[in-house]
């Protein structure tokens, strides 16, 4: 009995992505819902000493799971429409992947040249970041400096490592718990794009702030 529900649980979350209208607004409500109720049912379905008991497992846990689905859903897709709403010009990316919020910074807005300290001019768009993430404080929050790989390698770390600080400064200093975020710098090591025209070495140098529901 739980290998034909832990398939179809498999075929569930495999489709669910495919399932949801990319346009619509609700949708990581919906994709959250359908994955949630999956999860929950395949939990259920391996807790229990008999078929019987099984499925009543699965059946709770696919209730339980969608629950907590649709809600985290929804909490990304109500901070994704502010965000847009709030934050989103040129230079800055909102993605959201139905499991966390991906905000992205291009280096040209946030930093002088080969320079950690946050512009003064963007430190209102980081305000209204940091106002965001006091208003749905059930997450957690990770800064992450990238750059490109023109340079030394050393020193690319070292400045993505002070940037993604300098950011996560900002953050803290605006009102958001120091417990809930972790700053990290990558220097070169994720590029999003090519190094080897200038266009794709732009996209490559930010600092990315991934917010990451735990429901809390």
């Amino acid at each position: 009995m739980k290998k034909p529900i832990l398939a179809a649980t498999a075929s569930l979350v495999l489709l669910a992505g495919c399932a949801v209208d990319p346009n619509d607004p609700n949708r990581n409500t919906r994709q959250g819902t359908m994955v949630g109720a999956g999860l929950g049912a395949a939990l259920g379905a391996i807790m229990g000493n008999d078929p019987e008991e099984r499925r009543r497992n699965a059946a709770a846990g696919a209730v339980l799971g969608a629950v907590g689905g649709a809600v985290t859903g929804s909490i990304l897709d109500r901070q994704e429409a502010e965000l847009r709403r709030d934050l989103e010009q040129d230079g800055v990316l909102i993605e959201n992947t139905g499991d966390e919020l991906v905000v992205s910074f291009t280096d040209n807005i946030l930093f002088d040249v080969d320079s950690a300290a946050v512009k003064p001019a963007f430190q209102d768009e980081l305000r209204t970041l940091a106002a965001s993430l006091q208003r749905y404080p059930g997450s957690i929050v990770r800064v992450t400096g990238h750059t490109d790989n023109t340079g030394d390698a050393g020193y690319n770390q070292r400045l993505s490592e002070r940037r993604a600080g300098s950011v996560a400064n900002v953050l803290i200093g605006s009102g958001v718990s120091p417990s809930r975020i972790v700053s990290t710098g990558v220097g070169e090591a994720q590029p999003v794009a090519s190094n080897l025209t200038p266009e794709g070495r732009a996209r490559n140098r930010r600092v990315d702030v991934v917010i990451v529901p735990t429901n809390a």
